[in-house]
């Protein structure tokens, strides 16, 4: 039971599924950040199972998701992940190579304009 002291949050996903059970619409809400049920064409959650030291994934996207906003927005995922990993470990060196793969990643996507 949670501590009556505690401020909680919640983060919903809503998915609306054809028959085939593929997603058709995605839709989430965060609102302590002031999201009430935006659309997504997609989502990608990641959990660490601590008792198993292992990630769990739940990764979505609507079949009409674009292949070109799908590369976008990988690029986008892997460069906020670098981000992140540095906030969460200091560890400049290997934030610097993360972002050289992006950099890699974008060039061969021929995501970057020059």
């Amino acid at each position: 039971m949670p501590d009556k002291n505690l401020h909680t949050s919640e983060i919903n996903l809503t998915i609306e599924l054809d028959e085939n059970r593929v997603p058709e619409k995605l839709y989430w809400s965060a609102p302590d950040g002031g999201v009430n049920n935006e659309e997504s064409k997609a989502i990608m959650l990641s959990v660490w199972d601590y008792k198993n030291q292992e990630s769990m994934r739940i990764d979505l996207w609507t079949k009409d998701m674009p292949v070109d906003e799908m590369k976008i927005f990988f690029h986008q995922t892997l460069v906020s992940m670098a981000d992140t990993f540095e906030r969460a470990t200091g560890d400049k060196k290997m934030t610097d190579t993360m972002k050289d793969f992006c950099d890699y990643f974008a060039e061969k996507l021929e995501l970057k304009k020059d």
